[in-house]
């Protein structure tokens, strides 16, 4: 089943010279993406959507994840689309923003698009997570928060409190390396977000070295945003950013 979760397209016409590389978030799977996917590859654009380390399985397997293991699977879908492509961008939901934006640190991407992204937690006890992953192996998800009724983003209903001090570590390093995002960015941010805190947006917008930085807002929708009331505006608006910007390499 994991390995079905996966998206790749090739692309068609004069789009498929363009690729765009996707992520998921924590406890999350390609499953919240998959509508975006889609939809890019039927503009034509290449895609890729792998499944990260320690997902789509059980929330077992993500406690024995480190968060280098995450970022090195989204950088390999990137990589693989430049073998092929003229301009690669870089998008994510939730820890998948802080991924797509720790590869464009790394790499020369054509550009970034995030949807609600996660550098910072909303749960104060998450900087005690070192701690506490000795003495609580998991705590109920905070999963589908979504607005958009009878839909469901199939996370893991457990999450590991040891992933967690993983994703504080992630957070931690793509913080110190903003300053190395020099590329247009495109913000999705939700109106009411249960998951992602308000600080996430500040620290991006204080610390990100872009000079060509959009936030669009979402007003009807919650953190899965790419699966909520909203998820039309978002793939519209993308692609045409993704169009824009496809000569900024």
């Amino acid at each position: 089943m994991p390995s079905a979760m996966t998206f790749s397209s090739s692309g068609h016409g004069p789009m498929a010279r363009l690729g765009v590389a996707l992520s998921h978030g924590f406890t999350g799977s390609p499953v919240s993406m998959q509508g975006w996917a889609d939809y890019l590859a039927g503009q034509g654009f290449a895609v890729s959507l792998p499944l990260l380390s320690g997902h789509g399985t059980s929330w077992e397997d993500l406690s024995r994840t480190p968060w280098i293991r995450w970022y090195q699977d989204f950088e390999r879908a990137y990589l693989e689309l430049t073998e092929r492509c003229d301009a690669v961008f870089t998008a994510g939901l939730s820890m998948g923003g802080a991924l797509a934006l720790r590869v464009a640190e790394h790499h020369n991407v054509a550009g970034v698009a995030l949807v609600n992204p996660g550098l910072t937690f909303a749960d104060s006890r998450a900087r005690y997570s070192g701690l506490l992953k000795y003495v609580l192996r998991s705590v109920p998800a905070i999963g589908n928060d979504i607005k958009l009724a009878g839909v469901s983003e199939g996370a893991y209903a457990r999450t590991p409190v040891a992933a967690v001090h993983q994703l504080a570590g992630l957070f931690k390093d793509t913080i110190a390396g903003l300053d190395r995002v020099t590329v247009p960015t495109i913000v999705f941010r939700s109106a009411v977000d249960r998951v992602v805190p308000e600080s996430s947006m500040e620290v991006l917008g204080r610390r990100i070295g872009s000079t060509d930085f959009e936030v669009v807002r979402l007003e009807n929708s919650y953190h899965v945003a790419t699966m909520d009331n909203d998820a039309a505006l978002i793939f519209e608006r993308s692609a045409a950013f993704f169009r824009e910007h496809a000569g900024g390499q």
